[in-house]
């Protein structure tokens, strides 16, 4: 085994292992085969400081000198003893991770991304992370994130490294996947063998995830197709990653949050997907070759983090219930890049037993509960309704604009909104239970038009606080009957 040394200078490197000069050349190190430049500038230049000076990735360095017998850390005695002539070394997946071994790796991925807020030393990092890892699991990554943002590192700075981390550990995650079921295994076991079950749930035709899936294949032949003409328009259909996220949005990212505890993806990803789908607005508002190039390389990095992060963790974690909840709200959504699949296996959640002729006594009268939910329903509004302890308690059944999944009952409702918009949530809550206000109005255009938002403060006749109350109005009808 031939062992590199990324510190050292191109000069020694190449003295070491002269079959470097014909790797690198195939690279896009041209001026490696010229004795000059070997002489003066190869004597203080490394590999990464190269690869930053002509725009080439270091990770296709790395899988290049892979490729041709190199390795980045020399075994150490126990791992040296292990491979013996004849017998094959265990890796660190059979030999067993202690837990000090994983706080090592933890502490070391922490300190690539923090180090990584300072974009020159991408290239450095790279550099110290294929030495101290031979893979790494994305579940690690997602762990450090959020380490740092428990140690009180702002979302705004883990969200600007998300891309650049992402291109850093880009292909060095263990890619293992094997069709398997996941009834009867332990979620500890499901949890070892997460990419295996993302696998598993994609090849269920109509599965959320099979779904999810088969949407980022046609968003990255889209994107391929732009990156063959940079200069062009956005390709058709691309726009669809809206809908996509929005899925993401309301359907995964506060699961993962509330029920799981697993707050980076919600706050770190839901952020970038916010962003991606602002900058395509604006793409079709006023087209900008240097801005689509942009928003289309985050789009892709966002495709490569869903697939080997995201999905592969919820897979881990999500339980069936859980699965055929999401498949259902998804149907309130638009169809994304034409993906529009059964799964014939989904159950709908069991509707309790309701007495739907009770009756309900109010001071204004006596209504059926069935009449009180169809006159509700009935309602030009979408209304929802959140209790004194900031937990969503009903939503009426109408189409709506603005999505409320099913699956969002029961939940606080600060986690069923974008992190640029919970601040806000939480100021409207917190002046309506302090008593500052009682009322705010938001108008919004979406593409189905105009729209009045009106969050009111619920209150008893002694002006005891019971909750807010957010009625949604299509305004298109008053701007039309006032020629507006």
């Amino acid at each position: 085994m031939k062992y590199i040394d990324l510190n050292k200078s191109v000069y020694d490197l190449v003295k070491e292992y002269p079959e470097l000069v014909e790797i690198m050349d195939e690279i896009g190190f041209s001026e490696i085969k010229k004795p000059a430049m070997i002489n003066s500038v190869g004597r203080f230049m490394t590999i990464p400081k190269g690869a930053k000076t002509k725009g080439i990735e270091m990770i296709d360095i790395i899988l290049a000198l892979k490729k041709n017998g190199f390795a980045f850390e020399r075994p150490g005695a126990d791992e040296a003893a292990s491979a013996t002539p004849g017998k094959k070394a265990l890796t660190k997946e059979e030999q067993g991770v202690t837990n000090d071994e994983r706080e090592k790796r933890k502490a070391l991925l922490k300190s690539y991304l923090q180090r990584l807020e300072d974009e020159t030393q991408l290239e450095e990092v790279r550099a110290d992370f294929v030495k101290n890892f031979e893979s790494v699991d994305a579940s690690e990554i997602m762990a450090a994130e959020e380490e740092l943002i428990k140690e009180g590192m702002p979302v705004e700075k883990i969200k600007k490294l998300c891309d650049v981390h992402s291109s850093l550990f880009h292909g060095m995650s263990v890619e293992e996947i094997h069709g398997v079921g996941a009834n009867g295994l332990s979620l500890e076991e499901k949890r070892a063998n997460k990419k295996q079950f993302a696998a598993y749930y994609k090849s269920i035709v109509g599965h959320p995830l099979s779904t999810f899936s088969k949407e980022n294949e046609r968003a990255s032949a889209l994107i391929e197709e732009f990156s063959s003409n940079p200069g062009g328009e956005l390709p058709k259909g691309i726009s669809d990653l809206s809908i996509h996220y929005a899925k993401k949005g309301d359907l995964i990212y506060p699961l993962l949050n509330k029920k799981y505890g697993m707050f980076g993806p919600s706050n770190v990803m839901w952020t970038v997907d916010d962003e991606i789908r602002d900058g395509l607005r604006d793409l079709r508002k006023s087209h900008d070759k240097d801005k689509a190039v942009e928003v289309l390389t985050r789009a892709k990095e966002m495709i490569y983090k869903e697939e080997n992060i995201l999905f592969p963790l919820c897979a881990a974690n999500f339980t069936e219930e859980d699965w055929h909840g999401i498949y259902f709200d998804s149907k309130d959504y638009d169809i994304a890049f034409g993906i529009d699949e059964t799964w014939d296996d989904a159950k709908p959640a069991e509707e309790s037993d309701i007495d739907m002729e009770m009756e309900i006594k109010m001071p204004g009268g006596v209504l059926k509960l069935k009449e009180l939910i169809a006159v509700l329903n009935t309602l030009p509004l979408e209304i929802t309704f959140v209790d004194a302890a900031d937990i969503n308690r009903f939503f009426n059944e109408v189409p709506k604009v603005f999505k409320r999944p099913s699956m969002a009952l029961g939940r606080d409702v600060f986690s069923c909104h974008p992190p640029k918009i919970e601040p806000m949530v939480r100021a409207i809550i917190g002046d309506f239970k302090s008593g500052a206000r009682d009322k705010v109005e938001v108008y919004m255009n979406k593409k189905e038009g105009d729209f009045l938002v009106t969050y009111f403060a619920v209150r008893d006749k002694n002006g005891t606080y019971l909750g807010t109350m957010e009625l949604v109005q299509n305004m298109e009808g008053i701007k039309k009957h006032l020629g507006l």
